[in-house]
Parts: C-alpha cells; sequence; structure tokens
C-alpha cells in the first residue's frame, strides 16, 4: 500500500519568481505553512558574519501594520505553533495552525517577512544576539563544533557561524543588515510551502495577493570547493573534565546520489544504539557518547564522528573511533544494513504523519533545489541501496584522512 495514497502535490510560480508548493492531505485537520529563503551564514560577507540569524530575530520585531506585540498575539489567537530557524543556507518562517486559520496565519507570516527594521528594535535585539552568544560559548560541544567547522572550512564560507561572533555581531549596523535583507529576501530566492488541508487554488490566490510585490532579485550563491586539510586541532574548553573529540572528513553533498548510502553506512557505524560504536565504545564503558553522522550541504558535505569520553581513555577511544571509520567499506553488512534503512525510513514515515514534517521536508528540497519527491519515492531510494552502493561510496571517499578536533579534559 502506498504511503502517500491520499496526498496531491501542487506547485506554482508567481510573476515575481516566488514558488508556491503544497502538499494537499484532505482529511489532515490542520495545515502547516512557511517561508524558506535560500540565505544563510554561507551568504553573508564575513564582516558581517551572523546577520541571517539576526534577521530572523528582526522579523518577529514588527512591520509598517503590526507591532511586535501584534504579530505575536496574532499567532497566539490562532493557537500556532510559529517560530523560525536559521542554518548555514537556509532561513525559515513557519506556522501549524487548525485549517480554517490557515488564510490568517499566512496573512502575519507574509507581513513579517517585509519587516521595518527600526534603529531602536536593533539596538535591543543586539543585546539579545550577545547573550545568546554567551549562552552558547558556556557548551563544550558548540565551542569544538564551531571552532572545527572553522578550521575544515578555512576561507570556505560554510566557515560561517550561523549566530556571528561577538565581534561581528556588536559592530553591525542597522543598515547593513538592510542591505542584506534587500538583496537575500528577493521572491525568487523564496518559497512558500504548505501541508495538511489546503484549497491549492486559493492559497496561490492569497500568495499573490499578499507577496505579488515583492521584488525579483536573483540573488544566487557563491559555489567553491572547500579546500580540505586533514591534522588536528586543540581547543580551549575551560573547566571541563571530560575530554570531547570531533573527527571530521569529506563527504558527499546533499544532491548526491551517494548521500543514501553514506547515511545508511554511517547509522550503522555510530547510531546512539545498537551500532558498532555503540557496541565497541558506549556499551564497553570507555566512552559516555559516540555517534558518527553524514552533514550534508550545497554542493559538499561532511563524515562527523562526535565522541565524549574520559581523558583516559581518550587516546584509546580515538584509535578505535579511527580503526573502525578507516574499515568501514569491509566491515558493514546486511544486517546492519537492514537495520540502519529500517531506522532511516521509519524516521522519515514518522515526520510524514503531520502536516509539519511535510511541510519542513517540502521546504528544505526546494532550498537546495532538489526535485520534488513523494515519500514513497524516497523510501524506495533508502530501500535500494545495497553492500556494493555503500563500499563503492565509502571507496570513492575513504574515511582515512581526518581532522581531529580535541579539547577538555
Amino acid at each position: 500500500m502506498s504511503i502517500a495514497t491520499a496526498v496531491e502535490f501542487r506547485e506554482a510560480v508567481l510573476p515575481n519568481g516566488l514558488t508556491v508548493q503544497a502538499e494537499i492531505v484532505p482529511g489532515a485537520m490542520t495545515s502547516a505553512a512557511g517561508f524558506f529563503f535560500r540565505t544563510g551564514a554561507r551568504d553573508e560577507a564575513s564582516p558581517v558574519m551572523g546577520v541571517s540569524h539576526f534577521l530572523e530575530h528582526m522579523m518577529f520585531k514588527g512591520t509598517e501594520q503590526r507591532t511586535a506585540e501584534d504579530v505575536n498575539r496574532g499567532f497566539d489567537d490562532l493557537g500556532a505553533n510559529h517560530n523560525a530557524f536559521t542554518t548555514t543556507e537556509v532561513t525559515a518562517y513557519y506556522a501549524h495552525v487548525p485549517y480554517d486559520a490557515l488564510d490568517d496565519a499566512l496573512d502575519i507570516l507574509a507581513d513579517i517577512l517585509r519587516p521595518s527594521l527600526r534603529t531602536e528594535d536593533f539596538d535591543e535585539e543586539k543585546g539579545v544576539i550577545l547573550e545568546e552568544i554567551a549562552m552558547y560559548d558556556d557548551q563544550p560541544f558548540w565551542v569544538l563544533f564551531e571552532q572545527g567547522l572553522e578550521r575544515y572550512f578555512g576561507s570556505h564560507p560554510l566557515a560561517h557561524r550561523v549566530l556571528g561572533t561577538r565581534k561581528t555581531v556588536g559592530d553591525l549596523q542597522r543598515d547593513q543588515m538592510k542591505t542584506y535583507f534587500d538583496r537575500r529576501y528577493s521572491a525568487d530566492n523564496g518559497v512558500l510551502v504548505a501541508s495538511g488541508r489546503v484549497d491549492f487554488d486559493e492559497l496561490v490566490a492569497r500568495t499573490e495577493t499578499l507577496c505579488g510585490h515583492w521584488p525579483k532579485g536573483e540573488p544566487g550563491r557563491v559555489h567553491v570547493e572547500p579546500d580540505f586539510e586533514p591534522g588536528e586541532l586543540e581547543v580551549d574548553l575551560p573547566d571541563t573534565q571530560q575530554r570531547y573529540i570531533m573527527l571530521l572528513a569529506p563527504a558527499v553533498g546533499i544532491a548526491d546520489p551517494r548521500r543514501y548510502a553514506m547515511a545508511q553506512a554511517f547509522q550503522a557505524l555510530g547510531d546512539s544504539d545498537g551500532s558498532t560504536f555503540f557496541w565497541e565504545l558506549v556499551e564497553t564503558g570507555l566512552a559516555e557518547e559516540a555517534t558518527m553522522h553524514l552533514q550534508t550541504h550545497d554542493g559538499c558535505g561532511e563524515a562527523i564522528a562526535t565522541i565524549v569520553c574520559s581523558s583516559e581513555n581518550a587516546e584509546q577511544v580515538e584509535a578505535i573511533a579511527r580503526r573502525e571509520m578507516a574499515k568501514l567499506s569491509s566491515t558493514v553488512d546486511e544486517d546492519a544494513l537492514v537495520r540502519s534503512r529500517a531506522k532511516i525510513a521509519t524516521s522519515a514515515m514518522l515526520a510524514s504523519e503531520r502536516p509539519m514534517g511535510r511541510m519542513t521536508r517540502l521546504g528544505s528540497r526546494w532550498s537546495y533545489g532538489l526535485e520534488y519527491a513523494t515519500l514513497d519515492e524516497e523510501i524506495a531510494k533508502i530501500s535500494a541501496v545495497g553492500l556494493d552502493d555503500i563500499r563503492a561510496a565509502l571507496d570513492s571517499l575513504p574515511l582515512d584522512r581526518l581532522l581531529a578536533v580535541r579539547g577538555g579534559g
């Protein structure tokens, strides 16, 4: 039986280039909608690092029609689950509401995406962002992760921190943010995605009314190959007793078909339970945590192992992790593949059971330039991966040239 039997996909593009997509689930009691933009930390100039995330906050500070209180009250009156997020490559704003409140939620979402960017709001929110940076600076693995990616990517814009630094955020000016907004938040750099009980023709007409005046800009994105150099980096993590380790190696980008094989291989190697890392490192008591995952981007990706252990065990733990990563192509077997395939497929199916999950999947795929695929088609690609595919993928990008990032203890 098809997973997506009752789901219909529709797409339209407005004259200004804004895309509208929906997965229509007629029997749903709710609807989710979100605007996704192809912009994030990698699209910033280094001196204004953090402007994407800062701007995300500013979107909720008011418009010409609404104050910040009006925005919050409007969402609350609808019973909306609403929020936003910023990554290195995508910024999104969304709401999940009862199906008959979708039009009202869309009104608010479209309005906040043309923000006032008042100087007094900007100055006040800057303090909030700086506090957020300070909060994350107290989290050892976050510090390790940020500095590790800076070393890994070097001069590549994917080295940019999503939050920015205290200096870049502290020095940022309101007019610099406005310039970034005008360049990156053009209609043709965004998509409105929706799922649940949706009247698509009405959705398109409403979007044309609300967003048809948004300008077209064709902002694009710079694509350059990361210049990876293996090696070591010691990160200062004061007042931490445990040892934190991150091992990184080049992998595939999000549009690369090899990602299905690599994701399953890494699941078998480093899932939180039942994996090689679990049995070799966690279950033996050598490490508190040991995971492996594939992180994909637009045009490139990384294999990342993350480990937490005592200082006394650190050398042995890292040696075991390196050994298992290097020989993964020859050790992954059919049993491990069956388990990893089932977990990945189950996760995808669980997300699809709510309009929010379907909406997020739609927006993410569009943001990375991926063609629409049904959940059935995605599950089929996951299920089609065999041991030969995994071995070919790992042989093309072996996990034996690593950047080791360590800190603490």
